[in-house]
């Protein structure tokens, strides 16, 4: 079991900035990969950034050279840096872990981002 807890979110203005962070608890030994996740209203949950234990990165097209994902494996951790906040980037934000031979997918709580226009 994988156990994540996200925080960082809340209110910005469009242009502004956010880091999210995300900690992660339990058979951390077994993640592979990291990454965080968003869902807006009345829409499907959307990949965002993930980055591999090797350091290989892979973002969503609309958020490329805006976000960026990192991770730090020494405090099990992963953070989203988010410039350049668009109204369309509102939406939950869940950071995700892939774990095990089956990579099987660990949700966090979720934190919600708000960027006004």
């Amino acid at each position: 079991q994988v156990h994540l807890v996200e925080s960082g979110g809340g209110l910005v203005q469009a242009g502004g900035s956010l880091r999210l962070s995300c900690a992660a608890s339990g058979s951390i030994f077994s993640i592979n990969a990291m990454g965080w996740y968003r869902q807006a209203p009345g829409k499907q949950r959307e990949l965002v950034a993930t980055v591999t234990g090797g350091g290989n990165t892979n973002y969503k097209d609309s958020v490329k050279g805006r976000f960026t994902i990192s991770r730090d494996t020494a405090k099990n951790a992963v953070y989203l840096q988010m410039n350049s906040l668009k109204p369309e980037d509102t939406a939950v934000y869940y950071c995700n872990s892939k774990a095990g031979i089956l990579n099987r997918d660990y949700w966090g709580q979720g934190t919600q981002v708000t960027v006004s226009s």
